[in-house]
This record gives C-alpha cells, sequence and structure tokens, in this order.
C-alpha cells in the first residue's frame, strides 16, 4: 500500500410500530428475523455500498462506520488490509469505505489538512463530501446519532481529524493508524468534544511519529496531536498509562504502550495514544487489532440515550422520567440545561416529530408495557 510522498452526521425518529422494538432491544436491534440487505448511495461520486449486519432493521438506529483509505489506496484496498467487514457483521454496525478523488499523478486522496494529502491544490470538500454521506445513508436508514465513528490510515487518518474538526457535532469518535491533527490548533475548531484514538508505529518513515512536513506543510508528532484533542476536550494534561497491547504481528510480545487523557475531560471526549514501539507506517496488523480498534469506539458514543422516553438519560425507561417527561413538555429550554446530552426527541413518543400534549398517552401506556 503506498502512502504519502508527494515526491514519487438529530436521530431520526422512528415510527411507532418501531419504537417498540427499540424500547425494548435498545441500541443493536431487537433479534427479530430481518434479512440483511446492503445498499448503495450517492451523494455526486458514484455509488457507494453500504453493508449492513445480519438481522439488521432499517428502522432501528444502527451505528455507523466509515473506514478512509491511505494516499494512492482504495477503500477495497485499506479494508483488505484492516478487516472490519466481519467485525461489522459480529457487532452490528453499518459499515461503508468510500473512495477519495484523484489526482493530476491518478492517486486517491482525500483532502484533509494543509500537510496532507492535496498536493496539487485540489478545489474538493472532502469534509463535505463525507458529510453528506453520512447524511444520505441517515436518510435512508436509522443510524444511531450517538455512534458515528471513522477509522483512517495514513490519510485517511489525517481525514478522520478534519471530519471530527468540522462536524464534532456529529462525529462521536475517531481512530486514527499513522495519521495527524492540524499543527496549527487554530485551523481546528470543533463544535464539540470528541473521543480520539491515535495509532502510530515509532519507527514510521513516512508520517514521522515525532512530527515532520510533507512539501512546504507540516504535521504535529503523535503526542501533540492527542494532547491537543485533549485539550479541545477538555482534559487535564494528565497522561494515564493503560495495559501494553500486542498490534503488530510482526514484533515479538505486546509492543505497543498505551497512554490516556480521561481526567476532568467533557463526558463527550477523551484522547488516547496506542505507540507500536518498532511499528513502521503499513504494521504487520495482528489479529487483534481491528477488534480492538471497535471496541474503542462503541466504548466511545456521544452521550445520551438511545431508549424511547429515557428522559433522564439513565439507560433505562421508569417512573424516574415522569418528570423529565413533563420538563420537555413544558420547557424544552430548561430540560435541554438540565440534561445536557440527552435528546429531548426521546420524548416524541407517537412519533409525530414533536414534542408536545400528544405524547402524554403513549409515553403512560408505553410505561405500563402497553405501546401500541
Amino acid at each position: 500500500m503506498n502512502d504519502p510522498n508527494p515526491k514519487g452526521a438529530i436521530l431520526r425518529r422512528p415510527a411507532r410500530s418501531r419504537r417498540v422494538r427499540l424500547l425494548l432491544a435498545g441500541i443493536l436491534g431487537s433479534g427479530a428475523s430481518w434479512a440483511p440487505a446492503d445498499f448503495t448511495v450517492d451523494v455526486g461520486r458514484g455509488p457507494i455500498n453500504i453493508h449492513t449486519p445480519p438481522a439488521h432493521d432499517p428502522n432501528v438506529p444502527t451505528p455507523l462506520v466509515l473506514l478512509l483509505h491511505g494516499y494512492s489506496s482504495n477503500g477495497a484496498e485499506v479494508e483488505a488490509y484492516m478487516r472490519f467487514l466481519p467485525l461489522a457483521d459480529e457487532f452490528g454496525f453499518l459499515f461503508a469505505f468510500p473512495d477519495g478523488t484523484r489526482d493530476i499523478l491518478g492517486n486517491r486522496f482525500w483532502n484533509a489538512t494543509d500537510a496532507c494529502c492535496n498536493f496539487f491544490a485540489s478545489p474538493v470538500d472532502d469534509s463535505g463530501y463525507l458529510f453528506a454521506l453520512i447524511d444520505e445513508v441517515k436518510a435512508q436508514v436509522s443510524v444511531n446519532s450517538r455512534r458515528v465513528h471513522l477509522i483512517g490510515h495514513s490519510n485517511g487518518g489525517f481525514m478522520c481529524y478534519r471530519m471530527a474538526c468540522d462536524h464534532a457535532d456529529v462525529i462521536a469518535s475517531v481512530a486514527s493508524l499513522a495519521g495527524a491533527t492540524w499543527l496549527d490548533p487554530n485551523a481546528c475548531l470543533p463544535a464539540a468534544p470528541v473521543h480520539v484514538l491515535q495509532i502510530h508505529g515509532t519507527a514510521d518513515l513516512t508520517i514521522l511519529y515525532n512530527g515532520g512536513c510533507l512539501g512546504a506543510a507540516c504535521y504535529p508528532a503523535a503526542i501533540e496531536t492527542v494532547e491537543q484533542w485533549a485539550t479541545f476536550d477538555g482534559c487535564a494534561l494528565i497522561a494515564e498509562s493503560g495495559d501494553p497491547l500486542d498490534l503488530d504481528a510482526g514484533i515479538p510480545g505486546p509492543e505497543t504502550v498505551v497512554i490516556r487523557y480521561t481526567t476532568d475531560c467533557d463526558p463527550a471526549g477523551s484522547a488516547e495514544l496506542w505507540s507500536i514501539v518498532g511499528g513502521g507506517h503499513v504494521p504487520n496488523l495482528s489479529a487483534d487489532f481491528s477488534r480492538l480498534v471497535v471496541e474503542y469506539l462503541f466504548a466511545h458514543p456521544k452521550p445520551g440515550s438511545d431508549i424511547l422516553g429515557d428522559l433522564n438519560c439513565d439507560g433505562s425507561f421508569n417512573g424516574a422520567d415522569i418528570d423529565p417527561f413533563f420538563l420537555a413538555l413544558g420547557d424544552p429550554v430548561e430540560y435541554t440545561a438540565t440534561f445536557p446530552g440527552c435528546d429531548i426527541l426521546l420524548a416524541d413518543m407517537n412519533g409525530d416529530g414533536s414534542v408536545n400534549g400528544a405524547d402524554i398517552d403513549v409515553f403512560f401506556l408505553c410505561l405500563g408495557g402497553g405501546c401500541p
């Protein structure tokens, strides 16, 4: 796989019939037997296949993961390298691996940061394109708005950070292998916190672990990328050590050092660095690599609840939600201030797209176990 070398997505409200399934099933589906069916979306660059997991119900909010390739690579190639498709079926998430456009040398790229990898000043808006892609998936099936995640390698990792900068209200968490964020923190103004995971080989000779330049533009070191995002997320710059991991099958033992910034963070954000000691730009990924990445992403959604009627966002629908429900009806501004991160539309019990008195009877009917 070649890489940078300039010289060479509001939670869609379910209809009333699927609200009951969501209430019973939580975030990953109801367990009923709906046949899986991949589908395509096209937002101006041709059809993109969206893989659906087994027993996927298009009416139940489902996590969405996008995988982004490196410079001169493509979506199919990075998926063949990382192999997330089996995990999409196992964990139950929608999955796509789109392609960037080609530069004048014929290499596919993402217009991510000034350093990588729009080497020929293309006007292409990849941030807008990927946002539109997420939005179109949401238009066709119900996407869990708390669980939109991005994974990228190299230029794709840079693009993950660009998306987190530009669309922080949509992206829950990103995982970047051998990428980096903007060198200038002022170039990134995220509207909300985002959980970020930086994975980087210390012996990477393409995107240097300690930072470097691609042509006239430079990128930060791996630790600088993580600390920049820790700052965006309101975290104290106090590094905490995690258990070592085995991410590179070509290096004996658990070679990867883990540090985390989680102290005093906003609940919607944190930052983590997995340093593959001795790892290169294209590590020989271990059998555990992709699973560990997915487990990280699933452990880092946006805060809130997916359960209809759970107006206090404690993960269940019960009598404790009665007062928050009436607060949502009577004073939406005060509700939002009292329960930050909770989705007020979880009070839309009758599925008409608004929160009003027509939801009261359905609320109490469902509370008693008799949802229509």
